[in-house]
């Protein structure tokens, strides 16, 4: 019965998870190392818990109290934790598990001091560390107080903060059981924390040493500063020494106590270098033994480190995979297309499956590698370029690390001559049929795809969309649209530029382009107020629709009055927009058309906000205020030198943007259209295998690469532990922040703007459409859930072209998450939206309800109210 209940640290593997806990298991691996010293000691196992849930009175109906409990009720947490262990610590231990402690107690020693520590099963996982949520006890002396002790750590898994941190990470917990560690005690002259990356830059060639005099509980509890040394190849590059005034000691008699530290010691390093360099080649073992980064706490006792406790650090971004030793360069995909949320493997590899240059996973979201292009000086400034017109801060990012000089290669220019194809292509000319061409062709390669696809079915289908990416590719890429796209921006940037240095205008082009033809997005937020003219009308069914809950509510408009009016007029838009939604690179991500309730809420706000004519009234104004202005500078040049040849050249400029800049949307809707053609077949052969019993659900699938989903409909076998494994990461990816630039080294680099020009205490960003507006802030960070009011301005962390329908109602607009010409600054200044784009931490730092100043012209935002 003992080994059922109690384990020797030298018989635990990190195998044995679910018998003895995360930490239990870390223990056990780090007791294999060769060279790593741990203390002796033993789990008591989860099958000691089982049992002691089994026999404590009412546990079942007070689970089922937790369970259904909302976890934003605090107090209710608080009150329903303190009960359960109340009840747990007062079950009695029953005789046949007590003397398996007390035996293994007496061959560890049962006169000695021990630690005793919660080992939880969620608990010191790749995905969730569960770092502090269970309880530790230290010194801890007599089988007596041993047992209430371990009692008192089955007790902690239903503390407030574990029972919260289970919530947020999206864990039953009925699924989380408890071990618990009794291992010898240390009494260590320093102790602390080592982090086998840097914790803050992500760097995993950087390691830190927390240090300090006695026990770790004092810089755990923040009792004293530690001396912090970082070390980097081998040798401390950076020491900072604290006065540690405090430190925690053991009693004799079991217990801890806080004592002062001598004067004279306070300032003494807790460790000296040669010290720190050991413990950090130590560290590397052990994070080499484990595979990944470790925070990991260490005692020095006698010039030895004792190893207490080893975990994965969970907050770091994930290195893409390489199968080379160079160094690389990444650049975030997520923060060009305005979705930086984690993708599920599915979208993952179809975007790469679809994009135009090679794409690296990391943490569920892609990556492009610019190494290359970084290191030969010519492709360097055309890549610094044009990304710091997008987003100054990569091109700041990518100009820290290569300031550092040694980390990307610097590479001979190619040999000059000429460019391929007999030179460069001529310049578009400004005429609107080249547009109207252009969306000609992308309609009907996207009805070819409807056509085509329909037949498709099994091994059949995956070889058809092969080719059908193919011709995705061939869309995204033609020439002439990328020549379009250009001749818009590029008009754009010189009417700024030529503008500011003529007149002293800031972003003219902003009020110039208001209102610019064949902008599918902008035309998407405006045909959304004439679905609300539709509606309005009919009081029965705006009644209807503020109590839709489910998305099969179109089927109840039919007997309504006004109903079919109404039906009619969304599946219209769902006809023109459903394949759209938040989130739409990812293909599994459902569409308007799979969840058209999502629409709802945005139809009721256009009815309560609007009058009839809104859409067309709206547009009409922003052409009118365009050509206005357009008067105006051309006119004031007229008065220049040269001012005749000075408005001449501006009128052809303020033409061709007008004729192409709308376009600039299309190519994305085009995308997004194809997408859910592909999304409809493959979750079609989902269902046929749900059908054949290979599948439980179809979406299984969304967690399957498009390589791995061929590969099960030709086998008709799936591995389910890869599907589980990936859902759990998925949760786990979900909640990091991807950075815009990341190196093979692991560091995560946001970059700045290095401004002069922001008032104290504003927050600088990318000034992306120009005005000024004071509002009250509305942080949003599901478009489902918000609700907005005629001048608010909406904060939050992106927006793709599915929240366009939310600006036709806001005052301006303030993101994290943007640049120039991405689809949210695009919309704003078309709908002439003062906005401010990559305003980090903004979410955080500006709270729902403030009242601020958006100053879209000279980007930075001022919070008014505290």
């Amino acid at each position: 019965m003992t080994g059922q209940y109690v384990l020797d640290l030298q018989e635990i593997d990190e195998s044995r998870v679910e018998t003895v806990g995360g930490k239990g298991a870390h223990l056990g691996g780090l007791s294999r190392i060769e060279g790593i010293d741990v203390p002796g000691g033993f789990c008591v196992t989860t099958e000691a818990f089982r049992l002691i849930m089994a026999r404590t009175p009412s546990i079942d109906e007070l689970l089922d109290r937790l369970a259904h409990l909302d976890p934003d009720d605090r107090e209710g947490t608080r009150a329903l934790g303190a009960e359960i262990r109340r009840a747990v610590e007062a079950t009695a231990v029953p005789d046949d598990l007590a003397a398996a402690i007390t035996q293994a107690l007496a061959r560890h020693g049962d006169r000695a001091a021990y630690a005793v520590r919660s080992s939880a099963t969620a608990e010191d996982l790749p995905t969730a560390s569960f770092a502090g949520q269970q309880d530790t006890y230290l010194n801890v002396v007599g089988p007596a107080e041993i047992l209430r002790h371990v009692s008192r750590c089955w007790a902690s898994l239903f503390t407030e903060r574990a029972v919260t941190y289970r919530w947020r990470n999206g864990i039953d917990h009925r699924t989380v059981h408890m071990a618990v560690v009794v291992q010898r005690m240390v009494f260590p002259h320093a102790s602390g924390i080592l982090f086998t990356a840097d914790p803050v830059t992500g760097d995993r060639r950087t390691a830190t040493v927390d240090a300090g005099f006695g026990l770790g509980e004092a810089l755990v509890s923040g009792l004293v500063n530690p001396d912090v040394f970082t070390v980097r190849h081998g040798e401390v590059v950076t020491r900072t020494i604290a006065a540690k005034q405090r430190a925690v000691r053991a009693l004799p008699t079991g217990g801890t106590r806080e004592v002062e530290i001598e004067p004279r010691q306070q300032e003494r390093p807790a460790l000296t270098d040669e010290q720190v360099v050991r413990l950090v080649r130590a560290g590397r073992r052990i994070e080499a033994h484990f595979g990944r980064p470790q925070d990991i706490e260490w005692c020095l006792v006698d010039d030895g480190f004792r190893i207490v406790q080893s975990r994965p650090i969970t907050t770091l971004f994930p290195i893409p995979e390489r199968d080379d030793q160079e160094k690389h360069v990444y650049v975030s995909v997520g923060h060009q297309q305005m979705m930086t949320d984690a993708m599920k493997a599915l979208g993952l590899s179809m975007w790469q499956s679809t994009a135009m240059v090679p794409m690296h996973e990391a943490g569920g979201r892609l990556f492009v590698d610019v190494t290359g292009r970084l290191a030969s000086p010519a492709s360097r400034a055309g890549l610094l370029d044009m990304v710091g017109k997008g987003d100054p801060l990569v091109r700041d990012a990518l100009e820290t690390v290569l300031d550092r000089g040694d980390f990307v290669p610097s590479l001979p220019d190619p040999e000059p001559g000429g460019l391929p194809g007999g030179g460069a292509p001529a310049p578009v000319e400004t005429d609107p049929a080249v547009v109207t061409e252009l969306i000609g062709r992308s309609r009907a390669s996207v009805a070819a795809l409807e056509r085509d696809i329909r037949t498709k079915t099994g091994p059949e289908l995956f070889d058809f969309l092969t080719e059908a990416f193919e011709e995705h590719k061939r869309v995204l890429g033609d020439p002439l649209s990328i020549q379009v796209i250009m001749a818009g921006m590029e008009a754009t940037w010189w009417l700024n530029d030529k503008l500011g240095e003529w007149l002293g205008e800031k972003n003219a082009a902003d009020t110039l382009t208001l209102s610019a033809p064949d902008n599918i997005t902008s035309e998407m937020g405006l045909a959304l107020l004439d679905v609300a003219d539709v509606i309005r009308p009919w009081p029965e069914v705006v009644a209807f629709l503020q109590d839709v809950r489910s998305e099969d509510f179109l089927d109840g408009l039919t007997g309504l009055a006004g109903g079919p009016e109404a039906r009619e007029a969304v599946e219209a838009y769902l006809d023109r927009y459903g394949m759209r939604c938040v989130g739409e690179i990812d293909i599994t991500r459902p569409r308007w058309r799979e969840r058209p309730d999502t629409l709802v809420p945005l139809i009721l706000d256009n009815v309560r906000n609007f009058g009839p004519g809104a859409a067309e009234q709206r547009f009409e104004q922003g052409r009118r205020k365009a050509w206005e202005k357009e008067q105006e500078v051309l006119s004031r040049l007229r008065a220049l030198p040269d001012g005749d040849r000075k408005a001449e050249e501006t009128k052809r400029m303020i033409d061709r943007v007008r004729t192409f800049i709308g376009y600039r949307e299309y190519p994305k809707y085009g995308i997004v259209s194809r997408y859910f053609i592909y999304k409809q077949a493959l979750l079609a052969e989902a269902g046929r295998l749900v059908r054949a019993g290979v599948l439980s659900e179809k979406e299984d699938v969304f967690h399957l690469t498009l390589q791995e989903f061929r590969d099960v409909a030709r086998s008709h076998r799936v591995d389910e532990r890869l599907v589980q494994r990936r859902k759990e990461e998925f949760r786990s990816y979900r909640t990091l922040t991807p950075p815009r630039v990341l190196t093979s080294d692991g560091e995560a680099l946001t970059g700045a703007y290095r401004r002069d020009d922001v008032p104290a205490g504003a927050l600088a960003g990318l000034p992306v459409s120009a005005g000024t507006v004071e509002g009250r802030a509305r942080v949003v960070l599901d478009v489902a859930e918000a609700e907005l009011e005629p001048g608010d301005i909406l904060v939050t962390s992106f927006t793709d072209p599915s929240w366009s329908p939310l600006f036709v109602g806001i005052a301006g607009l303030v993101t994290e998450v943007g640049g120039l010409m991405t689809h949210g600054a695009v919309i704003a200044r078309e709908y002439g939206l003062p906005a401010v784009v990559g305003v980090e931490r903004a979410t955080r730092l500006i709270r729902d309800g403030q009242r601020i100043r958006v100053h879209g012209t000279d980007g930075y935002v001022e919070i008014l109210t505290d």
